[in-house]
C-alpha cells in the first residue's frame, strides 16, 4: 500500500498585534494579522497576506498571497479572493510573476461567497453576498451580481 504525503495545517511564522482572536482550526502561515482582528474556524490566509486593525475574517473564507485589506473590513462565511486570473489560460502553476495583486481599502465589507478577483477596492465599499468583483471598485457603494456592478452609493460619512 502506497503511503500519502501528509501535510498539517497550522499557524506559522505570522505577525499577530494586540488582542486578536482565532478560532481553531485555520491555516495561517506568513502573514499579518493587526490589532483586535478576529479570525473565524475554517480559514486559510496565505504568505505575505496583510490584514488591518479591526477586521472580521468568518468561518470558511480564503485569502491568497498578494492581498492587502484595509483596517475595519468584514470578510463573510466562504469568501474567496483570487489572485491567479489565468491570463495564460489556465492556472499559471510555478509562473506566480502571473499572478496580479488585491487591495481592499478601509471599512470594505464583502458578502457570503463572495469571490474578489485581483483588483483594487476602494473605503467604503460593500459586496453583496455571491458577487463576483472582476474590476476596480472606485466609488464608495453597494455593489452585487456577476459581474459585480454598484447598485446604490452610500451617503457620505
Amino acid at each position: 500500500m502506497v503511503r500519502p504525503e501528509i501535510r498539517h495545517a497550522g499557524i506559522v511564522g505570522v505577525t499577530f498585534g494586540e488582542r486578536v482572536t482565532l478560532v481553531q482550526p485555520v491555516n495561517l502561515y506568513g502573514c499579518v494579522l493587526g490589532d483586535e482582528t478576529f479570525v473565524g474556524p475554517f480559514v486559510e490566509i496565505q504568505k505575505g497576506v496583510h490584514i488591518g486593525k479591526r477586521c472580521r475574517i468568518q468561518s470558511h473564507a480564503f485569502i491568497c498571497e498578494l492581498v492587502t485589506i484595509g483596517d475595519d473590513c468584514f470578510i463573510s462565511h466562504g469568501a474567496m479572493f483570487i489572485n491567479d486570473p489565468f491570463v495564460a489560460g489556465g492556472p499559471a502553476g510555478a509562473g506566480r510573476n502571473l499572478w496580479r495583486p488585491t487591495k481592499l481599502g478601509n471599512h470594505v465589507s464583502v458578502g457570503t461567497n463572495a469571490t474578489v478577483l485581483p483588483v483594487t477596492i476602494t473605503d467604503r465599499v460593500v459586496i453583496g453576498a455571491g458577487a463576483v468583483v472582476t474590476k476596480a471598485i472606485t466609488q464608495s457603494g453597494i455593489y452585487v451580481g456577476n459581474p459585480a456592478r454598484l447598485l446604490r452609493r452610500l451617503p457620505a460619512t
